[in-house]
């Protein structure tokens, strides 16, 4: 009997031993493959993928922690996927723009995890502004009157910024520039990526009136505000602070988007009129956002746009660098038999693209015209139009200061988004025609931020979008650096000359129409010489 159960005892534990060495190889395959398609060699990363609870507050364990900290996951996913698709078409000294600290694993998020308390970050924003630190100046000189300034207006999106940077890095003239980059959100891992730029001139400025810094007052969101969608009587028994001021639609303030237009007006206001730096500056000054990319000889474009606009169209106010448009042509041709081929292979495009519409969900997509080649390029001028030309558009003082004789304009209109209020404002100059841009046809700036705040396009992946503009420009090369360009006068479509009758909305509160135009009220401010440590 005792060999009976001993032999019993040790087939259950050869049965049991040989069970968990295969769960142990089952479970190695499983997150071999997942490690391999990732390529996640990062011990930390790994950790944080496999248990994502570890180490943490058990009350973050509810079911809206779960989807940020999945949502953590996709970002981490998508951020090594950047690296696997894209990093081939980088020079190898740039990839260190491209590191991924796995630390913060909410380079996307909005809704981050501070690193200091308000109190820190409202001091070191002023510690920023009021040292106005030009980092590289003894390397690259000082910002002259004519110096290419290239303002950015950055939110919290990490990979975006990355290839942003990467994108000007390799800019032709890129060390003749000012990078000013424009936060409305102090973050520790940004700041440190921007400090490492060693390409050219760089600047930061910090938005004070953010929602970060004002999660639970005006201009963030006041416990005591209205809710957007109570109605009027309903707002007037609740004597919420802004009852008495919805926007044209009936609907009460939302703080998320209110931002984005007080950011851009503080930041051409900080650049124009307060910044030690830039006064006197008569030079451009370009217009992009954390999730643009640009071609290698935008600067050149630029100047090309500028001399073009000072010898045909001085009346032109404007230059515009980017469109929306998927489509490109990059070359032209005076042969009329080639110019039909063209339009045929236009059709054929457009013929296809609207094709697969119908047969897939909805693909990003750029296309080159066919293989038609001169030194030539094409340009046109016609009235400025915020949807079409908000992009890598770039102005001067002379303009700056034609804006700000409008300024009650842009801060009384009742639409959230600073370029319809420019819109606005430019469609009722008094005795002045609307703001004439002069935009190239062949674009060098481009929109590669599909996700994120007015996209939410549930097949978005930062690296799709980014590889595929890196091939198109590696597509366009020999087209680059056009020796001349040739203007067209068109007067704009019906739809973009079409009158505003009325804003989006969102603006209607008297709080958000005081703090922009109290944002014109501040002086010159003088530099000094503050040092961190």
């Amino acid at each position: 009997m005792p060999r009976l159960k001993y032999a019993s005892v040790a087939r259950v534990v050869v049965i049991l031993g040989l069970f968990c060495l295969w769960l142990q190889i089952m479970l190695s395959a499983s997150s071999g493959g997942m490690y391999r398609d990732g390529d996640y060699t990062n011990k930390a990363w790994e950790s944080q993928i496999n248990d994502p609870f570890e180490g943490t507050n058990p009350s973050l364990t509810d079911s809206k922690s779960v989807k940020q900290i999945l949502q953590n996951q996709e970002e981490l996913m998508n951020a090594n996927e950047t690296s696997e698709q894209v990093l081939a078409l980088v020079p190898p000294e740039l990839h260190k723009y491209l590191t991924v600290h796995p630390r913060n694993i909410t380079a996307n998020s909005t809704e981050k995890i501070a690193t200091k308390n308000i109190t820190e970050i409202v001091r070191a924003i002023t510690r920023y502004n009021d040292a106005q630190m030009v980092y590289n100046e003894d390397i690259f000189g000082p910002v002259t009157n004519d110096t290419i300034i290239i303002a950015i207006q950055v939110h919290t999106r990490l990979t975006y910024l990355r290839h942003l940077i990467v994108s000007l890095a390799q800019a032709r003239d890129i060390d003749r520039t000012l990078l000013i980059f424009s936060h409305d959100y102090y973050d520790e891992e940004i700041n440190a990526l921007v400090r490492t730029i060693d390409f050219t001139k760089v600047m930061q400025i910090f938005y004070p009136y953010s929602i970060q810094t004002h999660p639970r007052e005006f201009p963030g969101m006041d416990p005591n505000d209205c809710p957007r969608d109570a109605k009027f009587e309903q707002a007037v028994k609740l004597k919420c602070n802004n009852a008495l001021h919805p926007d044209l639609h009936g609907h009460y303030r939302e703080a998320k988007y209110t931002q984005t237009k007080h950011h851009w007006w503080w930041k051409a206001n900080r650049i124009f009129n307060q910044l030690s730096c830039t006064n006197g500056h008569t030079g451009m000054v370009v217009f992009l956002e954390e999730d643009h990319y640009v071609a290698e000889d935008f600067i050149h474009m630029l100047s090309l746009l500028k001399s073009t606009a000072d010898r045909s169209c001085p009346h032109c106010e404007i230059l515009s660098l980017g469109t929306y448009l998927k489509t490109y042509q990059y070359h032209v041709n005076s042969d009329k038999r080639k110019k039909h081929q063209n339009l045929n292979y236009i059709q054929q495009v457009r013929s296809a693209n609207e094709q697969r519409r119908k047969n897939e969900p909805q693909s990003w997509n750029f296309q080159l015209y066919p293989n038609l080649y001169t030194h030539t390029q094409k340009v046109e001028i016609t009235p400025w139009h915020s949807s079409m030309h908000n992009m890598g558009f770039a102005f001067n003082r002379t303009v700056w200061n034609n804006i700000m004789e409008l300024q009650e304009q842009f801060c009384e209109y009742d639409d959230y988004n600073w370029d319809y209020s420019l819109l606005h404002l430019s469609q009722n100059r008094p005795g002045k025609e609307k703001f004439k841009v002069i935009v190239c046809k062949g674009p060098r700036v481009f929109h590669i931020g599909e996700c994120g705040f007015h996209h939410k396009k549930s097949n978005c992946n930062a690296s799709t979008v980014i590889s595929k503009v890196q091939k198109l420009l590696q597509n366009a090369k020999p087209y680059m650096y056009p020796s001349r360009v040739t203007a067209s006068v068109t007067a704009g479509g019906a739809k973009h000359n079409k009158k505003l009758v009325k804003g989006n909305g969102g603006w209607g509160d008297i709080r958000d129409r005081e703090l922009c135009a109290n944002m014109t009220q501040i002086g010159r401010q003088p530099r000094r010489n503050v040092y961190y440590a």
